[in-house]
């Protein structure tokens, strides 16, 4: 059995490039937002009011359900949440 080596969990589970791009950049957005709400101590009421959203959204978002948001959505709470989000763009390895 050889042993691979990835740069990141998401390219060792996911099948293209493009969807490990995807996961990675949906997970640190998903891991900000939970840091926010932690750090400024809001109920998951008042994180969806502020978002946008409903409460059952914010839990999901809070228990890593990554599968139910988009890079839309999560850039959409980001900014409501007063948020910065910021993109680069790197020449592949």
């Amino acid at each position: 059995m050889s042993e691979q080596r990835y740069a990141s969990v998401w390219d060792a589970i996911e099948d293209t490039p493009a969807e490990a791009e995807n996961m990675k950049l949906r997970s640190e957005l998903m891991m900000a937002l939970k840091d926010h709400i932690t750090r400024t101590e809001m109920s998951q009421s008042q994180a969806a009011k502020l978002f946008g959203v409903t409460q059952p959204r914010v839990s999901d978002l809070m228990r890593g359900k990554i599968n139910l948001f988009g890079l839309d959505a999560l850039v959409n709470m980001a900014a409501a949440a007063g948020l910065h989000v910021e993109m680069r763009v790197l020449e592949a390895a």
